[in-house]
């Protein structure tokens, strides 16, 4: 497969070869930890969703319309879903096999190019979140809780949602030398879900820390996933969307110039 010219010392257009083995891995090694992931936001749903939603009753949806609790908090747990499966799979994993396990420098030796592997293990990354976002969507059907024709989207999205967080956590972990450094994602992601909108509105909290929430990636991931889930739709949906193309585009673009300086100096 040939590349185009701006890409001959980036990419070798073989992407396949890095998809194979990280399937064969999966297969032989890490199917346990793969599928281990899904049920955490299935027992915060099963808690909070189904544990309170008697206590809180209704809450106030995407438009104004009233929903129960657990339909509020499924949309925001799938997004937390789509984020978890990309991050622990473009961080941990790669950090290993960056530091430890030597394989990207053993794969950039061969005719691959620092974009085939950077695609490579973010598509990997992405298959994750397509799993859990598939298995949860199914919870939620089962619960009773997907209302709109709509809701089909969110499998898509959050593999857009996916894309976005993987690319820019692999870049990130490039930089990352030692394992308490990599403590530093736990120490953001946490605060990110509890903080993000996942559990109660934005509107609980002072304004100035609202325009500080709507600047992380997991609060759009949550509103675009909430509008999905009843078909209600903004000008905000538009800038939702925007903001993982672009957190995208600068994670491949991060990760690609990482590996390049890294390994082929």
């Amino acid at each position: 497969m040939s590349v185009p010219s701006a890409l001959a010392g980036l990419s070798s257009g073989n992407v396949g070869a890095v998809l194979e083995r990280g399937f064969k891995v999966i297969r032989n090694q890490n199917w346990m930890i793969l599928v281990s992931g899904f049920f955490e936001p299935v027992l915060y749903l099963l808690a909070m969703g189904i544990g309170m939603s008697g206590l809180v009753g209704t809450v106030e949806g995407p438009g104004g319309q009233p929903i129960t609790y657990a339909a509020y908090i499924a949309p925001a747990l799938l997004a937390t879903s789509a984020m978890n499966g990309a991050i622990y799979d473009s961080t941990w994993n790669v950090f290993f096999k960056l530091r430890f396990a030597n394989l990207y420098q053993a794969m950039l030796q061969t005719s691959l190019g620092p974009l085939d592997v950077a695609l490579g293990e973010i598509m990997m990354a992405l298959f994750r979140g397509f799993m859990y976002a598939v298995g949860f969507l199914g919870v939620l059907a089962a619960m009773g809780l997907v209302t709109s024709w709509w809701s089909l989207l969110m499998v898509p999205v959050a593999v857009l949602i996916a894309f976005g967080f993987a690319a820019f956590g692999m870049g990130v972990t490039s930089f990352m030398t030692t394992f308490q450094q990599m403590d530093v994602i736990n120490f953001v992601m946490l605060p990110m879900f509890l903080f993000s909108a996942t559990l109660y509105p934005i509107s609980v909290y002072p304004e100035a820390i609202q325009w500080f929430v709507m600047a992380t990636p997991l609060w759009h991931a949550v509103e675009l996933m909430r509008q999905l889930s009843v078909g209600h739709f903004t000008g905000l949906t538009l800038v939702h969307v925007a903001y993982f193309v672009g957190m995208t585009c600068l994670g491949l673009w991060l990760t690609t110039v990482r590996l390049r300086a890294l390994f082929l100096r």
